[in-house]
């Protein structure tokens, strides 16, 4: 049976290739090894969900690839995209603002109903 792993972004620097690039990668490969796999943005990293931003920033200087396209990845491997409701007040977006690959906006209820299931784990960054 499938494990929930949630990556909480809530302290991570979204300009940060170093703090966004870690846990955007370890998502593709849970979610690559068939783990149910949610990435949960609020703060100021809720930044890389909003259109157009992720895509201007690069996880290595010689990396092809933006933050948007480790972003695509992940969620072509299974990872699901939050925007936690407060994330959108704290970047100042509305929810047409988010990129497609993010599932939603949630609350607090159902990020607490989530993270006390037995099966879940929760990665925090």
């Amino acid at each position: 049976m499938a494990r929930k792993l949630i990556i909480v972004l809530a302290n991570a620097d979204p300009n940060s290739d170093e703090a966004i690039g870690a846990p955007l990668f370890q998502a593709s490969v849970a979610a690559s090894m068939g783990h149910q796999v949610e990435v949960v943005c609020t703060g100021g990293s809720a930044l890389i969900l909003k259109n157009g931003f992720a895509a201007g920033i690069h996880v290595k200087a010689a990396e092809a690839r933006s933050l948007y396209d480790f972003i695509k990845e992940a969620h072509a491997a299974g990872a699901r995209f939050h925007c936690f409701s407060t994330g959108l007040d704290t970047c100042a977006m509305c929810k047409n603002d988010l990129i497609t690959e993010c599932s939603g906006v949630i609350g607090a209820a159902h990020f607490i109903e989530e993270v006390m299931s037995d099966d879940c784990r929760v990665l925090t960054y």
